[in-house]
């Protein structure tokens, strides 16, 4: 089993890629871990696609949850067994972000690099509300659903969220 998990941030996909990890018990890569270093620095991007690109080759199972165009992104949609597309709206992810960022303020999560410790700046709210939003973002995410609308699953709120998940369990 492949599954890749894109959408917006603040959707969800990490929270449904550990659970499907543990669904399926096959290994989860958050690009998150791969895209930042400790302390929220970017890790050079050559050095960042050797290490997807070292898991694709491996032709194991696995689970990705993130976007990173850059990280070998056409290659994962097209070996993904399912394409799960978190579509939830702009506001219930700025609500998630906010959930989260109570929840591990001063921490970091098992979905990040170890020393990145959880923030809602600025920049991040921006991000999530509009930069992450942009139409071109939305054309992108348009043509992978044509291209792959066979494998692809569009998930838009909670409850359809909950219901996939009922159908795994």
């Amino acid at each position: 089993m492949k599954v890749a998990i894109i959408g917006y941030s603040g959707s969800g996909k990490s929270s449904l890629a550990g659970y499907l990890s543990n669904i399926y018990n096959v290994p989860v890569l958050y690009l998150d871990t791969v895209y930042w270093l400790s302390g929220w620095i970017e890790r050079k991007t050559d050095d960042s696609v050797l290490i997807v690109e070292n898991i694709l080759n491996r032709n194991v199972e696995w689970v990705i949850d993130g976007n990173y165009k850059k990280l070998s992104y056409k290659r994962r949609l097209k070996e993904a067994d399912i394409i799960i597309f978190m579509d939830f709206n702009r506001i219930i992810c700025l609500f998630r972000a906010l959930k989260r960022f109570f929840k591990y303020r001063g921490k970091t999560r098992e979905s990040i690099t170890k020393g990145c410790f959880e923030k809602l700046d600025f920049e991040f709210i921006k991000w999530i509300l509009y930069k992450g939003r942009t139409h071109k973002k939305r054309e992108d995410y348009k043509s992978v659903m044509k291209e792959y609308k066979d494998k692809i699953i569009v998930i838009k709120n909670q409850k359809q969220l909950d219901l996939y998940k009922l159908g795994l369990a």
